[in-house]
Protein backbone atom coordinates (compact mmCIF):
# COMPACT_ATOMS: atom_id res chain seq x y z
CA UNK A 1 0.00 0.00 0.00
CA UNK A 2 1.41 3.00 -0.87
CA UNK A 3 0.88 6.91 0.67
CA UNK A 4 0.15 9.54 -0.59
CA UNK A 5 0.89 13.16 0.98
CA UNK A 6 -1.00 16.27 -0.07
CA UNK A 7 0.37 18.69 -2.33
CA UNK A 8 1.04 21.22 0.74
CA UNK A 9 2.29 18.99 2.89
CA UNK A 10 6.49 18.70 2.59
CA UNK A 11 7.02 16.27 5.64
CA UNK A 12 7.51 19.38 7.75
CA UNK A 13 6.33 19.92 11.62
CA UNK A 14 4.54 23.09 11.06
CA UNK A 15 3.50 23.11 7.57
CA UNK A 16 6.56 23.58 5.05
CA UNK A 17 7.38 26.95 7.00
CA UNK A 18 10.18 25.92 9.02
CA UNK A 19 12.19 23.16 9.80
CA UNK A 20 12.55 22.15 13.66
CA UNK A 21 15.76 20.21 14.59
CA UNK A 22 16.15 17.91 17.79
CA UNK A 23 19.16 20.21 18.69
CA UNK A 24 16.17 23.34 19.11
CA UNK A 25 13.74 20.85 21.16
CA UNK A 26 16.73 20.38 23.53
CA UNK A 27 17.37 23.35 26.46
CA UNK A 28 20.91 24.66 26.30
CA UNK A 29 23.45 23.33 28.99
CA UNK A 30 26.16 25.23 29.92
CA UNK A 31 29.46 24.20 29.61
CA UNK A 32 31.27 22.04 32.40
CA UNK A 33 35.03 22.62 33.05
CA UNK A 34 37.01 19.60 34.19
CA UNK A 35 40.54 20.01 35.47
CA UNK A 36 42.68 17.08 35.21
CA UNK A 37 45.00 17.61 37.98
CA UNK A 38 48.75 15.87 36.82
CA UNK A 39 51.20 14.45 39.30
CA UNK A 40 53.78 16.69 39.90
CA UNK A 41 56.70 14.89 38.17
CA UNK A 42 60.00 16.13 39.94
CA UNK A 43 63.35 15.99 37.65
CA UNK A 44 65.16 13.80 37.98
CA UNK A 45 69.07 15.12 39.43
CA UNK A 46 71.47 15.08 36.51
CA UNK A 47 74.78 14.73 37.04
CA UNK A 48 76.87 17.44 35.89
CA UNK A 49 80.03 15.53 34.67
CA UNK A 50 77.35 13.13 32.30
CA UNK A 51 75.77 16.29 31.04
CA UNK A 52 79.04 17.90 30.41
CA UNK A 53 80.18 14.92 28.46
CA UNK A 54 77.54 14.68 26.64
CA UNK A 55 77.93 18.03 25.11
CA UNK A 56 81.89 17.75 24.49
CA UNK A 57 80.50 14.50 22.46
CA UNK A 58 77.86 16.46 20.11
CA UNK A 59 80.40 19.30 19.67
CA UNK A 60 82.92 16.65 18.78
CA UNK A 61 80.63 15.31 16.25
CA UNK A 62 80.01 18.47 15.02
CA UNK A 63 83.42 19.57 14.69
CA UNK A 64 84.31 16.65 12.42
CA UNK A 65 81.08 17.14 10.78
CA UNK A 66 82.13 20.85 9.50
CA UNK A 67 85.99 19.63 8.88
CA UNK A 68 84.98 16.73 6.28
CA UNK A 69 82.57 19.25 4.74
CA UNK A 70 85.66 21.98 4.54
CA UNK A 71 87.71 19.37 2.91
CA UNK A 72 85.23 18.20 0.43
CA UNK A 73 84.64 21.84 -0.73
CA UNK A 74 88.55 22.10 -1.21
CA UNK A 75 88.58 19.15 -3.00
CA UNK A 76 85.73 20.63 -5.42
CA UNK A 77 87.62 23.51 -5.35
CA UNK A 78 90.74 22.21 -6.63
CA UNK A 79 89.36 19.64 -9.05
CA UNK A 80 87.07 23.03 -10.82
CA UNK A 81 90.02 24.88 -10.72
CA UNK A 82 92.34 22.05 -13.05
CA UNK A 83 89.68 21.67 -15.34
CA UNK A 84 89.68 25.39 -15.85
CA UNK A 85 93.25 25.07 -16.07
CA UNK A 86 92.61 22.25 -18.39
CA UNK A 87 90.07 23.26 -20.73
CA UNK A 88 90.23 26.90 -20.28
CA UNK A 89 91.42 27.71 -24.12
CA UNK A 90 88.48 25.63 -25.51
CA UNK A 91 86.95 28.83 -27.00
CA UNK A 92 90.28 29.71 -28.37
CA UNK A 93 91.41 26.05 -29.33
CA UNK A 94 87.71 25.92 -31.33
CA UNK A 95 88.43 29.20 -33.10
CA UNK A 96 92.14 28.22 -33.85
CA UNK A 97 90.85 25.09 -35.61
CA UNK A 98 88.82 26.24 -37.96
CA UNK A 99 91.72 28.84 -39.25
CA UNK A 100 93.25 25.48 -39.51
CA UNK A 101 90.90 24.15 -41.63
CA UNK A 102 90.62 27.38 -43.93
CA UNK A 103 94.64 26.51 -44.35
CA UNK A 104 93.85 23.18 -44.80
CA UNK A 105 91.63 24.33 -47.39
CA UNK A 106 94.20 26.69 -48.90
CA UNK A 107 97.13 24.01 -49.04
CA UNK A 108 94.34 21.86 -51.51
CA UNK A 109 94.24 24.47 -53.50
CA UNK A 110 98.25 25.14 -54.33
CA UNK A 111 99.25 21.31 -54.57
CA UNK A 112 101.95 20.94 -56.55
CA UNK A 113 102.70 24.57 -56.94
CA UNK A 114 106.01 25.58 -54.81
CA UNK A 115 106.28 29.49 -54.75
CA UNK A 116 106.62 31.37 -51.89
CA UNK A 117 102.74 31.82 -51.33
CA UNK A 118 102.69 27.78 -51.17
CA UNK A 119 105.67 27.93 -49.13
CA UNK A 120 103.87 30.75 -46.83
CA UNK A 121 100.62 28.33 -46.61
CA UNK A 122 102.61 25.36 -45.49
CA UNK A 123 104.58 26.93 -43.16
CA UNK A 124 101.63 28.32 -41.44
CA UNK A 125 99.81 25.10 -41.58
CA UNK A 126 103.02 23.35 -39.54
CA UNK A 127 102.87 26.25 -37.22
CA UNK A 128 99.58 25.93 -35.88
CA UNK A 129 99.24 22.49 -35.96
CA UNK A 130 102.80 22.71 -33.73
CA UNK A 131 101.28 25.15 -31.65
CA UNK A 132 97.96 23.77 -31.21
CA UNK A 133 99.29 19.80 -30.43
CA UNK A 134 101.13 21.39 -27.66
CA UNK A 135 97.88 23.27 -26.03
CA UNK A 136 96.28 19.29 -25.81
CA UNK A 137 94.35 19.31 -29.40
CA UNK A 138 94.88 16.23 -31.36
CA UNK A 139 93.10 15.72 -34.56
CA UNK A 140 90.76 12.97 -34.72
CA UNK A 141 92.07 9.64 -36.71
CA UNK A 142 88.88 8.84 -38.65
CA UNK A 143 89.56 7.00 -42.48
CA UNK A 144 89.91 3.49 -42.52
CA UNK A 145 88.42 3.37 -38.63
CA UNK A 146 84.81 2.33 -37.36
CA UNK A 147 82.40 5.17 -37.50
CA UNK A 148 82.79 6.65 -33.73
CA UNK A 149 79.12 8.92 -33.50
CA UNK A 150 80.61 10.75 -30.64
CA UNK A 151 83.49 11.97 -32.13
CA UNK A 152 82.29 11.79 -36.11
CA UNK A 153 79.58 13.24 -37.82
CA UNK A 154 78.40 11.04 -40.99
CA UNK A 155 77.40 13.38 -43.95
CA UNK A 156 76.80 10.54 -46.31
CA UNK A 157 76.63 7.03 -46.52
CA UNK A 158 77.85 4.59 -49.86
CA UNK A 159 77.13 0.41 -50.03
CA UNK A 160 79.73 -1.24 -48.33
CA UNK A 161 82.23 -3.89 -49.93
CA UNK A 162 84.58 -6.51 -49.18
CA UNK A 163 87.11 -3.24 -48.44
CA UNK A 164 84.97 -1.12 -46.99
CA UNK A 165 82.45 -3.60 -44.67
CA UNK A 166 79.82 -1.73 -43.45
CA UNK A 167 80.43 0.99 -40.04
CA UNK A 168 83.94 2.04 -41.68
CA UNK A 169 84.99 5.20 -42.31
CA UNK A 170 85.45 5.26 -46.05
CA UNK A 171 86.31 8.60 -46.61
CA UNK A 172 86.99 11.95 -44.39
CA UNK A 173 85.77 15.41 -45.57
CA UNK A 174 86.38 17.73 -42.64
CA UNK A 175 88.93 16.65 -40.17
CA UNK A 176 87.98 16.95 -36.29
CA UNK A 177 89.84 17.50 -33.45
CA UNK A 178 89.53 17.10 -29.57
CA UNK A 179 91.02 18.88 -27.07
CA UNK A 180 92.04 16.20 -24.00
CA UNK A 181 88.66 14.58 -23.68
CA UNK A 182 86.82 16.91 -25.44
CA UNK A 183 85.54 16.80 -29.15
CA UNK A 184 85.75 20.66 -30.46
CA UNK A 185 84.76 19.87 -33.80
CA UNK A 186 83.38 16.30 -35.02
CA UNK A 187 85.12 14.97 -38.04
CA UNK A 188 82.65 15.14 -41.21
CA UNK A 189 83.03 11.74 -42.53
CA UNK A 190 81.13 9.05 -45.37
CA UNK A 191 80.76 5.82 -44.42
CA UNK A 192 79.67 2.33 -45.54
CA UNK A 193 76.61 1.15 -44.57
Amino acid sequence: MTAFLPPNDDGLKDGGKKATTMTEDLPEEEPVEVTVEEPEVEPEPVDPLTEALERAEAAEKEIAYREADLQNARKRFAQDRAEITRYGAQHLARRMVSVLSDVDRGLASTEGDDGPAAQALRLLHDRLTAELKAAGVVRIEAKGNPFDPSKMEAITTVPATEDHPAGQVIEELEAGFMLHDRVLQASRVVVAA
